[in-house]
């Protein structure tokens, strides 16, 4: 090899690098895609959303895991969530980019992709006994923390002056909602169905609890890793229950005769899963999400796919858990984010109350689990997932306490306990109105 051709590689070592990636690159990528949507070249479809949502997250996500005292309490997934979400309140993004952004997340759906695959690869992933154990295990502390939350949040919301009937529909009830489009929306039509009115005012009163309880879930999740990582005794790194066999299968050593994993056919079956669910949905009347926790515990328990096809999907859910979590960050927070209903009812008081509600779903899922021979940290997790957006918000809350494996299980809190929420309160308000 000449020596000319060695010099750009002798150059490429000495420029800084982000998490094994030669800096330069993806900055000045993402610069130029920046640059595109100022000039409205961005195309508004999954490409361009790709291109706005990989480039942000390949820098603001490190960029978040390096920063003092942030990189205690989030990290990565809370700058990524946060910072384009400031952004787009303050203006910063040309309208093109946000729409390049909504078609991948919105139109396209990636979200719920992103979340397929994180709960089928996982499920996949895990031994046949530690998925049963866990499944039964997660009822309590999530029954517990629901019912004292409750209790609390109305006690501190009515501290500060809230009236028992706002306190309790419009400050806990939609942090227990399981997000906007399963909790927020649903609730709205059901508040104006027994109160009257349009629906869409109910929506502006009920998003800013929402979002500030999943803020302060996303923090205490990153508070909550820190605490495994000073008391391993009580951190179960994704388990929830305890065992000796770890409860994700540890792959062997690859022989000569292993195949390659066919990221295709993980592909397949994770999407083929998904519209499977979507095909029951209109059968049984359960949401799709949760549907596809079924058929994935069904397909693990009684052996349906063979090993070596389970290993495609878990590459697929390794590919997604790795490299995409950061840039899903970012697309939730462009889009899903909305700061200006937040800064419109912001007080003190307000977030106090929303952070009560979320410190006391961890707090009761801490002790509970403990107490019933659970990984506390990790219980604590999966109940306080009830407090996040939904879907949206598991991806959040398990991105900064890096405890991607516990999809399943904070799907299965977040929307039997929404959809449980929901229907309790709108049975309540016409009961009480």
């Amino acid at each position: 090899m000449s020596s000319t051709s060695k010099a750009p590689r002798a150059a490429w070592r000495v420029i800084p690098e982000i998490d094994g990636v030669p800096l330069p690159v993806p900055l000045v990528l993402t610069v130029i895609v920046l640059v595109a949507g100022v000039c409205r070249a961005i195309p508004e479809n999954m490409i361009g959303g790709l291109a706005v949502i990989v480039g942000l997250g390949m820098l603001l996500g490190p960029l978040g895991n390096r920063l003092p005292i942030i990189s205690r309490i989030g990290g990565g997934a809370l700058v990524c969530l946060m910072a384009p979400s400031i952004l787009v309140y303050a203006g910063a993004f040309d309208g093109n980019t946000v729409r390049a952004v909504s078609a991948l997340m919105k139109q396209a759906n990636f979200l719920y992709f992103v979340i397929a695959t994180l709960v089928v690869g996982s499920i996949l992933g895990m031994s046949r006994k530690l998925m049963l154990g866990g499944l039964v295990r997660i009822f309590p502390p999530l029954l517990a923390g629901t019912v004292v939350a409750v209790a609390v949040g109305l006690g501190v919301a009515m501290l500060f002056g809230n009236s028992f009937h706002r306190s309790l529909f419009y400050i806990v009830v939609p942090i227990l909602g399981g997000g906007i489009g399963e909790g927020v929306i649903p609730l709205s039509s059901g508040y104006a169905s027994a109160l009257g009115g349009e629906s869409g005012s109910y929506v502006a009163e009920l998003i800013p609890a929402a979002i500030i309880g999943n803020i302060a879930a996303i923090i205490t999740a990153g508070v909550l890793r820190r605490l495994g990582d000073k008391r391993p005794q009580w951190d179960g790194g994704g388990r929830l229950v305890h065992e000796a066999t770890p409860e994700f299968i540890v792959p062997q050593q690859e022989s000569p005769s292993d195949r390659e994993p066919n990221h295709a056919l993980g592909v397949l079956m994770i999407t083929g899963l998904f519209v499977f669910a979507s095909l029951l949905e209109k059968l049984i009347h359960l949401p799709a999400p949760v549907v596809v926790i079924i058929l994935a515990v069904l397909c693990k328990l009684f052996g349906i796919f063979p090993q070596s096809v389970e290993a495609d999907a878990r590459a697929v859910y390794a590919i997604i858990s790795r490299y995409f979590i950061f840039p899903t960050m970012v697309g939730l927070g462009m889009v899903y984010l909305p700061l200006n209903n937040v800064m419109s009812v912001l007080s003190p008081g307000y977030v106090i109350a929303c952070t009560a509600v979320v410190l006391t779903m961890a707090l009761t899922g801490f002790l509970v689990g403990k107490a019933i021979a659970m990984y506390p940290v990790d219980a604590a997790l999966v109940t306080v997932c009830h407090s996040g957006l939904g879907g949206t918000g598991d991806v959040a809350i398990l991105s900064a306490a890096d405890r991607m494996n516990l999809m399943p299980f904070a799907q299965i809190s977040t929307r039997i306990g929404g959809v449980t929420t929901v229907i309790t309160a709108a049975w309540l308000i016409r009961l009480l109105s």
